[in-house]
C-alpha cells in the first residue's frame, strides 16, 4: 500500500514524469527507445558524425576502463545485429554511469552519438549530460539502464 501512496503522490506532481518513475521503480520496465541499427550503417556508409543513434547488438570485446580527459571511460567493440553488421566502439564515461557489468557475448542497447572512422566509428556521449548540449544516451545491458 506504500507503494500506491508514493506513486498518488507524484502524480500529483507531475504526471508524466511520476508515470515513468512508477514504471521504472515498481515494475521494473525498460525505458529504452527502440534500436535503429539501419541509421548507424547510414551514417557510416556516408561518413557522417554527429549522429544521434540508438544501436543494438551483442558485445565483441570488451575493452576495460581507462582515464579520460573528462573522466574514466569504459570502452567495448559492439557488433550490431541488423543491417550492415558493422562492429563499433562504444564509450561511456563511469563518473555518470559508473562500472557496469559486461562480458563478450551480451545483449546490449545503446544510445549516443556516433562519430565516423573507417574502422567502424564510436557512439560516446551514452549517458546523461550534465551541461544539456547533447540528448541524453544510456548503455542498457542485462535490463539495467546506465546513464
Amino acid at each position: 500500500m506504500q507503494q500506491r501512496s508514493v506513486v498518488a503522490a507524484l502524480l500529483r506532481i507531475a504526471p508524466s514524469l511520476a508515470a515513468l518513475i512508477a514504471c521504472a521503480v515498481i515494475a521494473g520496465c525498460s525505458t529504452t527507445e527502440s534500436p535503429d541499427d539501419g541509421a548507424v550503417c547510414s551514417a557510416y556508409g556516408a561518413a557522417r558524425s554527429h549522429v544521434e543513434v540508438v544501436a543494438a547488438g551483442d558485445v565483441a570485446r570488451v575493452l576495460g576502463v581507462d582515464p579520460g580527459r573528462e573522466g574514466a571511460h569504459e570502452g567495448f567493440l559492439l557488433r550490431l545485429n541488423g543491417g550492415c553488421r558493422l562492429t563499433v566502439r562504444v564509450e561511456t564515461n563511469t563518473s555518470f554511469t559508473g562500472e557496469f557489468p559486461l562480458q563478450r557475448g551480451d545483449r546490449v542497447v545503446v544510445k549516443g552519438e556516433y562519430e565516423y572512422y573507417e574502422r567502424g566509428g564510436v557512439i560516446h556521449w551514452t549517458h546523461r549530460d550534465p551541461r544539456g548540449h547533447h540528448a541524453n544516451g544510456y548503455v542498457e545491458v542485462h535490463g539495467t539502464m546506465y546513464y
